[in-house]
């Protein structure tokens, strides 16, 4: 690990609040999406879709198609199966996975074939030409009937439709529930819901076969361990697939990782029809046919004893991928491996995991991956067990939390939680939110008996992903094998350039989706160098044909802040040696009698011996031959960063699945209305540790983006199916956005713990409040329901959910002859 203080500079821009450099051009139209790139010739595709969520397809007749005018070609599930591979699986099962169905559809919207027309009005009304036949099949779309004897198998050669289970056990978790004073368990349900960016699934794909090099322009947000994947796809090899991303995405949210299925789809469209083909979804095929987070059904039980300390967990987890195994899937289950024990100090967990496929969409990362999912249940059973012993949830958090002393601190799944004060964070929450008070406003209200409720959640918040995760979903005796290639890291990639005139170009790989990564970049090489950030241009987006890149490139697991802010500050300190190493030279002085100050290199204290590096720069271009001897000419420094403890899992299957990990502490108040179930969020405190905080206003704009997005998870956002496996969410009349109208103004709070491993002090917080929002809102209602002995156990919890929870406790009650409790 780099020495991270070594040649660090007085901050004057780190941790300032600038405008955003990005917004000039994206406020004046002036923005580069995948959509505003025209290729000669170029056609458009749309994409025929299944309507059945399970069928084999007994023919495409594709004839009537291609009759018609402007019609260029048709590519069908034939035409990809003798075209291309099925996609590589992350588990070592027979499933055969392409970019569209080739004998059979698995979910509804599922891609049969796609049509190449001079213009998308065109190949639309072609669709309708195309003549399909189906077999309709039982489908099942329900995670516990999918693994019952005699459910409807999805992939015959499979043979079952459980494709990833393993028996997870850290610590002695049977003992800790033999010693255990009280066991508490429940069933949770999380829903399947997704992101809607903007900017929905956008590619375009040339094939150029004199060279034999397929271009693909996406709005594709990385990993890009989906390049050898469709490399692999498409039978061809690396250096003759290019990916290209522009500079500006319009929203991600992790579900960009997920559409190389339709990469591919529109590269085999282009190499059979000879054109360069465009195919951008429209609104209802991204909420039907894109991407998701998991539903997942939990029975999990806490074991304590009476004084609440909390000895150990259990629990049987079921995730719904959908239709087939997408990569990085199983990812869904294995991601928080690191975080698995959340922020508490027990040893002892036992995880059956169970990775189920139905007939639905296929999943893959969603802003908060797995971790949401996590500390529902988590947190839910947390609070079920402060009840359940009559102690405030926020003194058995208090208790439980790690001690600040511990830090770092290795928790028995492997995590290597950096730096924390979580004690400081919960503390500032309370006292943000006047604790005791709110306590005393909800026994008022409920002697008016009105339903009042308090909410918390404190949650490990982990970022840059180790790759290494995932392999846990192989046993250690398979990882051992001479079968397995074991997979590891986490690094990201800076270049900076000083050109002759001494103004410096940053190039990034971390493909911005909104974030601000250009404006951080620009503040923390003006730091690094002592001149402004007016000074630094950084070009993002990504060329793989010119960019140094690697397989863990991109944006996703709020990894920029982290690993992408180190390899920049590394290359400019790397660029800062050489410019003082030339001045040492010119000024027949040592380097470390030197500072960089104001774009000047001056001997400390003699301040009148100076050289500006803008002359610098200069010598290493125009005057090579008066450099240092040995020294390269020129003025341009790459660094990869990467992190020690990013390492496949040991044999215990314990492994750091993340690089840093954040703290966020959480609390809601809240008041739902009896008579429609509607609820009305009162005062809403979110603290973070999020180490060194370089833009405030970005990462308050990052909080409350993942607010919403959480707040969409509690109480409005559903991809619902009927139990026949039709979908019922395919626009936003069905499926529910919260809007600014629905989002309460956020209390916000920091409690910095600079990270020791990062050269900013810095952590992630792109996905933050998305992981704990949802819980904490639940765990309010269930707190304002509580007088009624209504349990909270599912998301959504859309009023008319609240509502007949409301109704059938009151009707127990009623049977039980009990009033409210007050």
């Amino acid at each position: 690990m780099p020495d991270t203080a070594k040649g660090s500079t007085a901050k004057k821009w780190v941790g300032r609040s600038l405008r955003r450099t990005e917004d000039k051009r994206l406020l004046t139209g002036k923005g580069q999406f995948v959509d505003d790139i025209k290729l000669p010739g170029m056609h458009h595709a749309a994409v025929l879709r299944s309507p059945y969520p399970h069928a084999i397809i007994k023919s495409v007749d594709a004839s009537g198609a291609l009759k018609m005018a402007g019609v260029r070609g048709v590519l069908t599930g034939e035409d990809v199966a003798r075209m291309s591979s099925p996609f590589p699986q992350a588990v070592d099962e027979p499933l055969e996975y392409y970019c569209i169905a080739v004998d059979r559809a698995r979910f509804v919207g599922e891609g049969v074939a796609v049509v190449v027309a001079e213009d998308r009005y065109l190949a639309e009304d072609a669709l309708q030409a195309i003549h399909v036949e189906y077999e309709p099949l039982t489908a099942v779309v329900d995670v516990e009937k999918a693994v019952e004897e005699g459910a409807p198998i999805l992939h015959p050669k499979v043979g079952t439709n459980v494709i990833n289970h393993r028996e997870l056990r850290y610590g002695d978790p049977d003992a800790a529930f033999a010693q255990a004073d009280v066991i508490v368990g429940e069933k949770f349900f999380f829903p399947k819901y997704s992101s809607t960016p903007m900017e929905t699934f956008a590619v375009i794909a040339q094939y150029e076969p004199v060279e034999d090099i397929i271009t693909i322009w996406s709005n594709f947000q990385g990993p890009f361990t989906m390049h050898p994947v469709s490399v692999a796809a498409l039978r061809t090899v690396e250096n003759r697939l290019r990916f290209i991303v522009p500079p500006d995405i319009g929203g991600a949210f992790g579900i960009k990782s997920s559409m190389f299925p339709q990469m591919v789809m529109t590269a085999l469209a282009a190499k059979k029809t000879g054109v360069p083909v465009k195919f951008v979804e429209d609104r209802m095929e991204h909420l039907m046919s894109s991407s998701s987070g998991t539903d997942r059904v939990t029975d999990i039980e806490v074991a304590a004893k009476k004084d609440g300390t909390i000895l150990g967990f259990r629990k049987k987890v079921l995730d719904n991928v959908g239709a087939y195994l997408r990569s990085p899937e199983p990812a869904c289950m294995y991601r928080s491996t690191g975080n698995q024990l959340g922020a508490y100090a027990t040893q002892n967990l036992a995880w059956d995991a169970y990775v189920v496929m139905t007939n639905k969409c296929p999943t893959g990362p969603n802003r908060g991956y797995g971790c949401q999912q996590l500390y529902f249940e988590m947190e839910r059973i947390v609070d079920l067990l402060a009840d359940r012993l009559g102690i405030d949830p926020a003194e058995l958090r208090r208790k439980n939390l790690i001690p600040t002393d511990q830090f770092p601190y290795t928790n028995p799944t492997g995590g290597i939680y950096d730096a924390g004060d979580y004690l400081a964070c919960l503390d500032m929450a309370l006292e943000k939110a006047d604790y005791k008070k709110l306590r005393q406003d909800q026994e008022q209200a409920r002697r008016e008996g009105r339903l009042f409720g308090i909410g918390l959640a404190t949650v490990v918040d982990p970022s840059v992903t180790n790759i290494a995760y995932i392999t846990v979903a192989y046993t250690p005796e398979f990882r051992a094998s001479n079968k397995f290639n074991p997979k590891s890291g986490s690094g990201e990639t800076a270049v900076v350039k000083m050109d002759p005139l001494g103004q410096i170009s940053v190039i990034i790989n971390t493909v911005p989706e909104g974030q601000g990564h250009e404006t951080v970049v620009s503040q923390i090489v003006a730091d690094e160098l002592g001149i402004s950030p007016d000074d630094v241009r950084v070009i993002s987006g990504i060329d793989t044909f010119t960019r140094f890149w690697s397989i863990t490139t991109g944006t996703y697991s709020s990894r920029f802040a982290s690993v992408g802010a180190s390899a920049v500050a590394m290359a400019t300190r790397r660029v800062k040696e050489k410019l003082l190493k030339i001045a040492a030279h010119k000024l027949e002085a040592k380097i470390d009698d030197l500072e960089l100050v104001s774009g000047v290199v001056q001997v400390k204290g003699t301040p009148e011996r100076k050289i500006p590096i803008r002359r610098l720069a200069g010598l290493a271009h125009w005057n090579q031959g008066d450099l240092p001897e040995g020294m390269e000419p020129g003025i341009h420094a790459s660094y990869t960063y990467n992190f020690p403890s990013s390492v496949p899992p040991d044999q215990e299957d314990r492994v750091d699945s993340s690089a840093t990990y954040s703290f966020i502490a959480d609390l809601a108040c809240v008041e739902i209305d009896p008579e429609t179930g509607q609820v009305e969020i009162k005062k809403y405190v979110t603290v973070h540790d999020c180490g060194n905080v370089i833009n405030p206003k970005i990462v308050e704009g990052q909080i409350y983006g993942s607010f919403v997005h959480g707040l969409g998870g509690a109480f409005y956002e559903e991809m619902a199916y009927d139990e026949n496996g039709q979908y019922l969410a395919a626009s936003f009349v069905d499926y529910m956005c919260p809007t600014a109208v629905e989002t309460p103004e956020l209390i916000v709070g920091h409690v910095e713990t600079p990270s020791p491993v990062t050269v900013m002090g810095s952590k992630g917080c792109g996905e933050s409040c998305t992981m704990s929002v949802p819980v904490c809102l639940a765990n309010a209602v269930a707190d304002a329901l509580k007088p009624l002995g209504a349990n909270v156990t599912r998301l959504p919890l859309r009023p008319n959910e609240i509502w007949q929870l409301i109704q059938d406790a009151k009707a127990s009650n009623a049977s039980a002859g009990r009033g409210t409790t007050r």
